[in-house]
């Protein structure tokens, strides 16, 4: 399986790292947990990355890394069922709770989770800490823009 992130270049080095997100957490992580977020495309990367930019700040420093997951590497995708009604329109304490409780269970190096960016779309989530990680394989930065139209 293959997976994408897009990240500023001073950033790279450490990108899979689930450095940022146990710093400031995420949709599915607390603040002290590691979590990478991940896409199974370049394109829903790139999506989940406009939309926590800046209205009308075109960054010009960006990379997508790609990375590709044996396919023996443990994984496992989250049911749908069990998130709140309208899980994509709220910051709920639930999914922190879920994805942290994932990481710390240790049972698979990857996780599917739904988008809130496009519904019906899956991203991945990575655990850094967990014994088969290693086993990863990490492509060399990128350069990456986004289409001077995305920017008024």
């Amino acid at each position: 399986m293959r997976v994408w992130r897009i990240c500023r270049q001073v950033h790279a080095a450490g990108a899979f790292s689930g450095e940022g997100a146990r710093l400031y957490g995420g949709r599915w992580n607390s603040p002290g947990v590691s979590l990478v977020y991940t896409s199974p495309s370049l394109a829903l990367a790139a999506l989940e990355t406009f939309v926590h930019l800046e209205p009308n700040l075109q960054p010009d420093d960006l990379v997508s890394i790609e990375a590709e997951l044996p396919d023996d590497v443990p994984t496992e995708r989250l049911d749908l069922k069990s998130l709140p009604r309208n899980w994509y329109e709220l910051r709920d304490e639930s999914l922190r709770i879920f994805g942290d409780h994932w990481i710390r269970a240790g049972g698979t190096v990857a996780l599917h989770v739904p988008s809130a960016a496009i519904r019906g779309e899956w991203n991945v989530l990575l655990n850094s800490a967990h014994s088969h990680f290693p086993r990863i394989k990490f492509q060399q930065p990128k350069p990456f823009e986004f289409d001077l139209r995305m920017f008024p």
